[in-house]
């Protein structure tokens, strides 16, 4: 069904309903599910199992979700219900997205908020859900709006992120690339291309985040 992650057949807020539904449908053929210690298997281990075979990458569950929900949608609007069952299949749920700042949610309907729609006087020290998808998207408005110093500031007091973000960053640049979005693409290709700048800067500062937390 997926072809390797390839030109799927299957779009990807699909793909998932696609999957679970003939795993889940276990349940309702035997008395019970065992796990190999022969304990009973809850749906909700199911589900992670299922998560697990789904997932592409390491990211975090809001992280996935955005991935397979932009590569379907892009910033357009999807319906909820879609959502919610591509947020169960990653781990997540449409509330915590919320709650993330990664999705806007209402009237039945669901979008990804773009880089351009985020705050500029975010703080990662303060927000207690930060998807590696939300800091990316901060690093990108950063880059865009102040350039290398601004985002090389905000990479230093999020050192910890930094590899998932860069690998995040080409993931989504060919997705864009594979897909024809060449604006979208082109930011993706500018924090690529300006990482190593970005990683000076943030060097330079030292690792603000990192030191708080020895300074406490």
């Amino acid at each position: 069904m997926t072809r390797g992650g390839v030109n799927s057949p299957v779009a990807p807020v699909d793909l998932s309903q696609a999957i679970i539904g003939p795993g889940i449908a276990i349940f309702s053929q035997y008395t019970a599910v065992l796990e190999a210690d022969g304990k009973p298997m809850s749906v909700r281990t199911a589900l992670q199992l299922i998560n697990k075979f789904f997932a592409e990458d390491d990211f975090d569950h809001d992280t996935q979700f955005c991935l397979h929900w932009f590569d379907g949608y892009g910033w357009s609007t999807g319906k909820y219900g879609e959502a919610d069952v591509l947020a169960r299949a990653m781990g997540t749920s449409v509330d915590g997205l919320v709650q993330a700042g990664v999705v806007e949610s209402g009237q039945g309907n669901l979008r990804l908020l773009r880089w351009t729609e985020l705050s500029s006087d975010w703080s990662p020290e303060q927000d207690h859900r930060t998807p590696i998808w939300e800091a990316l998207h901060q690093m990108v408005h950063a880059l865009n709006q102040k350039g290398e110093s601004a985002s090389g500031a905000l990479l230093a007091r999020m050192p910890a992120q930094a590899e998932a973000m860069r690998a995040l960053a080409y993931r989504l640049y060919t997705l864009c690339e594979r897909k024809g979005w060449a604006e979208e693409a082109r930011a993706y290709n500018e924090l690529v291309t300006a990482w190593n700048g970005i990683e000076k800067v943030a060097s330079e500062i030292g690792h603000v985040g990192t030191q708080q937390v020895l300074d406490l």
